[in-house]
């Protein structure tokens, strides 16, 4: 069953990102590799600071990424998101693929704010991939509400988030970390 399951997310990633087939040289021999299409546009949008960490090698992955950068910041007292910076385009093209990068999803404000306005740029839920490396329940509960049918990847779903807005156990402020402030 798991196989199963591991195919199809395989085979909704090839529908989401297309590929193409090639060959390379290996030291030993000629092999047939598919790789994603490095003709087909896909959109990494980091919040930053954090983000950037994330995003810092997307171009090497995928080849024809445009990166557009998002500004928010959290209000300690309030735990409201502010923009500081917006770069997104007006619209984006009618088929575009969208990477939303931020490390930490705690109390979910910052990335329903983010999602709104790459939405206001004509973008679907179903054209956008969120990714970061911890998320707690607040911020997916609210995802799940807020845009049904998203897909979230993260690497770790921590239990809970403190009064301050912090994941638990969590890893303090990912934007500290990645720049040592």
């Amino acid at each position: 069953m798991a196989e199963l399951g591991r195919l199809l997310m395989y085979e909704a990633a090839r529908d989401w990102l297309p590929t193409v087939v090639g060959e390379i040289q290996t030291p030993m021999d000629v092999a047939t590799v598919e790789f994603i299409d490095p003709r087909e546009p896909v959109a990494v949008i980091p919040i930053l600071r954090a983000g950037l960490a994330l995003a810092e090698h997307a171009s090497s992955i995928l080849p024809a990424t445009k990166t557009y950068h998002l500004g928010i910041i959290r209000d300690e007292e309030t735990l409201q998101p502010s923009i500081y910076l917006n770069k997104l385009p007006e619209k984006f093209p009618e088929d575009s693929r969208v990477f939303v990068v931020d490390p930490m999803l705690a109390t979910g404000g910052t990335i329903v704010a983010a999602l709104n306005l790459i939405k206001e740029c004509g973008v679907e839920n179903n054209q956008i991939k969120v990714i970061s490396a911890i998320a707690a329940p607040p911020a997916l509960q609210k995802l799940s509400e807020t845009f049904p049918g998203l897909q979230v990847y993260t690497g770790i779903i921590d239990p809970t988030v403190d009064d301050k807005g912090y994941i638990i156990p969590g890893l303090g402020d990912a934007g500290d970390r990645s720049f040592g402030t």
